[in-house]
């Protein structure tokens, strides 16, 4: 299924990731790893949801509901489960052994085409997905033949496809090489294994400035304008109707924490950087600008099925999602049971 490749990168097959993440859509026996991360929660009053996340700042906004509780005023808790890597957030969340999870869009596709019973309730974070390069790679066509790190199934795998095809050229013109984590991505980058990666801030930040000559090809806004969504919070569809009202706390805290991040970043930041982001806090303040909080993604409905194309071209759909895998509905009514805190909000769809 996978062969070490050098001390950083595995060369992974689509076959082998739709084996362990989407196929966990209908059963999954889990491995003893993962188990032990479910153990049970202390009892808490109200509900105690269970959420995966990943390590970019498109999840400050859960960062932020976690570390400030902004939840609880509606008697939910937020449990996370820290998964070893990417792919096991994909699998743990179709496999139903969490609630939600904050995930990219990309993901979530290959869950939804493999019949997992989960939808896009809200955004997490926009931007942010960056193409770095070593010295002497300036352009797109000086990709071919090079090494190109990233991760199966994720934005950031279909950023560098679309970018390359934009360009008139594919995978096929690169040695694409799949990594586990964000650390490993960036160290891989960072001591010269590998020519090019895509990555989320502030590991991107981080390699520019880790690897003297490197710079920045894409930041995804040359490919697809400004705005365009990276992660998104997925539900199991399931929890959206046995208990709305858990799902809309939710989503209520992350558009209280995208106001707390607007109004007073280096505060945000202080919650977060050392716990959550392995940086500093001058490459944080920086890095998080290129990837904001956004929870009213609802403009980016029709980005995000489009993007279903690349993922079925990369082979892990076998069809583009439909508007079916969106449920704005508790989005819509926090944001008119809250119409203060949506409008004092700089950025969001509408």
């Amino acid at each position: 299924m996978c062969d070490r490749d050098g001390s950083f990168y595995r060369n992974l097959s689509r076959r082998g990731f739709l084996g362990r993440s989407a196929g966990a859509a209908v059963a999954i026996a889990l491995p003893a790893h993962l188990a032990t991360l479910l153990a049970p929660s202390p009892a808490a009053a109200g509900t105690t949801l269970k959420a995966t996340h990943g390590s970019g700042f498109c999840n400050m906004g859960m960062f932020l509901a976690k570390e400030r509780g902004l939840t609880k005023a509606d008697g939910v808790d937020l449990d996370f489960v820290v998964t070893p890597s990417n792919t096991e957030i994909t699998t743990m969340f179709g496999a139903g052994l969490v609630d939600m999870s904050m995930i990219p869009y990309s993901n979530f596709m290959t869950l939804y085409d493999a019949g997992a019973p989960v939808r896009i309730v809200a955004g997490g974070g926009v931007e942010g997905c960056i193409i770095v390069a070593r010295e002497g790679i300036d352009a797109a066509a000086d990709l071919k033949g090079k090494t190109f790190g990233t991760f199966q199934a994720d934005t950031l795998e279909v950023l560098p496809y679309d970018y390359l095809k934009k360009a008139g050229m594919s995978f096929r013109d690169v040695d694409v090489k799949y990594l586990d984590t964000s650390p490993e991505l960036a160290q891989a980058f960072m001591a010269g294994a590998l020519d090019a990666i895509c990555h989320i801030e502030p590991y991107a930040s981080q390699c520019v400035i880790g690897r003297k000559g490197a710079k920045v090809l894409s930041n995804g806004t040359d490919v697809y304008g400004k705005g365009y969504s990276d992660c998104v919070l997925a539900v199991r569809a399931p929890l959206i109707k046995s208990n709305p009202g858990a799902v809309k706390a939710v989503i209520k805290a992350l558009f209280v924490a995208q106001s707390q991040a607007e109004t007073d970043k280096t505060a945000a930041l202080k919650d977060t950087v050392g716990k959550y982001y392995k940086t500093s806090m001058e490459a944080a303040i920086d890095a998080s600008a290129k990837q904001p909080i956004v929870v009213d993604q609802r403009d980016q409905t029709k980005f995000i099925i489009a993007r279903g194309s690349s993922m079925q071209e990369l082979g892990y759909v076998k069809k583009a999602p439909d508007e079916g895998a969106f449920d704005w509905s508790l989005l819509e009514a926090v944001i008119a049971e809250n119409k203060g805190l949506y409008d004092g909000l700089k950025l969001k769809a509408a």
